[in-house]
């Protein structure tokens, strides 16, 4: 399986081994900002490539709830896409059970930063909420409608917003991402995932959806 991702990103890719990765990592390490975040996938941190370029390594915990089927979702899907408002995926690492996703580095973290921090709230003035509001629309009409592959994302949410240097959204996160086509696209978006972090305002979720598009029940969890 591990050779089917290589074959099939290796024109568009950059691959890593896993001493090269880990001594990315230890570069920034030294200078104590290595790590960005910590979630149920494992955690984010801080590297440095030969090249001085930063970037963001996402190591999945080998206890995450991110399968393998997830990262090579992930891998797959993303190494396709371009555009302003997507994140870019540098590279990967697949190592026996080790598995990290290499992305450029976005210095303002994610929405979810300033969103819920009472003092980095104020930031968001109107303008960059607008200008934010606005990328997500255009990552999202890009996937929907004119990326090569009719993609819906299926977990937006706020962490997976990631800002760059000058506040510009990119959406990131795309292991539960799926393909579809013409005749499934009014299926599909009225379906999502409910993670276990968002699983107890499931009730909300379905009387959002139910005035929406008429009655929905839950099925199970993914």
């Amino acid at each position: 399986m591990f050779r089917s991702i290589r074959y099939m990103i290796q024109e568009n890719l950059r691959y890593f081994g896993k001493r090269d990765t880990e001594r990315y990592i230890i570069t920034c390490a030294r200078k104590k900002r290595c790590k960005l975040g910590e979630g149920s996938f494992g955690s984010v941190y801080k590297g440095q490539l030969p090249d001085g370029q930063e970037v963001a390594i996402k190591r999945l915990s080998r206890n995450s709830g991110q399968g393998f089927l997830e990262f090579k979702n992930e891998v797959i899907l993303i190494v396709k896409l371009q555009h302003t408002n997507l994140v870019r995926l540098v590279g990967c690492c697949i190592h026996k059970e080790e598995r990290m996703l290499i992305y450029e580095y976005m210095p303002n973290k994610s929405l979810n930063f300033f969103l819920f921090d009472p003092a980095k709230k104020n930031i968001l003035d109107w303008k960059k909420c607008f200008n934010i509001i606005q990328g997500i629309l255009q990552g999202l009409l890009y996937l929907h409608n004119y990326s090569k592959l009719r993609i819906i994302h299926r977990d937006l949410k706020a962490s997976n917003i990631l800002l760059d240097n000058e506040m510009n959204p990119k959406i990131s996160d795309f292991g539960m991402a799926r393909i579809f086509g013409s005749n499934d696209s009014k299926r599909l978006y009225a379906f999502g995932v409910c993670d276990r972090g968002s699983f107890l305002n499931k009730i909300k979720c379905l009387s959002l959806w139910s005035h929406i598009v008429g009655d929905c029940e839950w099925s199970k969890e993914l």
